[in-house]
């Protein structure tokens, strides 16, 4: 299967993935309530069902944004070349990861940095 293709039908399931969070995210905020009564106790698991949603929700939407991004390299023409030195990213990393951006050495060195930020050469 053609990387392309693989990155537009996970931005497809991420999109379906992330409607059901989202929809999950709406009940869980605005229920809570049982026969009128809430205990702590079931806010407490609503308040953390909530969270846990969030957190997935902010996780999948990163991983879209990823994606995008991927996809609008394929149309400008630059897909497989890394954001920070516009080198080549490797064949085996684009098959494992086909949203990657960085290659080895730059996502390396963002790593090390621990800020997110791209440590030029």
């Amino acid at each position: 299967m053609q990387l392309r293709q693989r990155l537009q039908e996970e931005r497809e399931r991420l999109r379906q993935e992330l409607a059901q969070v989202r929809s999950a995210t709406q009940k869980d905020g605005a229920g809570g309530e049982i026969g009128g009564k809430s205990s702590k106790s079931d806010e407490a698991a609503v308040a953390t069902e909530l969270e846990k949603n969030l957190a997935l929700e902010k996780s999948l939407l990163q991983r879209l944004v990823e994606i995008d991004h991927a996809l609008e390299k394929f149309i400008r023409g630059n897909y497989g070349l890394c954001d920070a030195c516009g080198h080549p990213i490797e064949e085996a990393r684009l098959e494992f990861l086909p949203q990657a951006n960085l290659c080895i050495g730059c996502k390396s060195r963002q790593e090390k940095d621990g800020r997110g930020r791209w440590l030029r050469k």
